[in-house]
Order: C-alpha cells, then structure tokens, then sequence
C-alpha cells in the first residue's frame, strides 16, 4: 500500500472514531474531527503532513514512490 494510500486510511479511520467518541461519549471529541480536517487541507496547500512524518520515522511508510 502506498504512503498516501495509508495517510488517507488512518485520517478517514481517525474521523470515524472521534465521530462515534463524540456520539456515545462526549461532544468534546469533535475537535479531534475538527483538527484531523484542519491538517487535511492544511497539507493540501503546503505538501506537508505530520503523518507522513511520523509513519517514515517509524519505518512503516514502504518503499518511497
């Protein structure tokens, strides 16, 4: 699977869960939606992506496309 293909998974993950978190336990978990949104477009414009990052630090980005 490729970087981005894997970035775009753990975001859309990540959106899920803070939905149901905010849903069965408290509305505060919409910030998490809010932040995970605001780094999307965020590396839209700028190319950079903090998961990206932290997923090549960790060695689990996969070959470099």
């Amino acid at each position: 699977m490729k970087l981005e293909h894997r970035i775009r998974m753990i975001a859309g993950t990540f959106i899920l869960l803070s939905l149901g978190l905010a849903y069965w336990v408290s509305p505060l978990f919409l910030w998490f939606t809010a932040f995970v949104g605001a780094n999307l477009i965020q590396s839209a414009f700028t190319k950079w992506c903090w998961m990206e990052k932290i997923l090549r630090k960790l060695d689990l980005a996969g070959p470099i496309e």
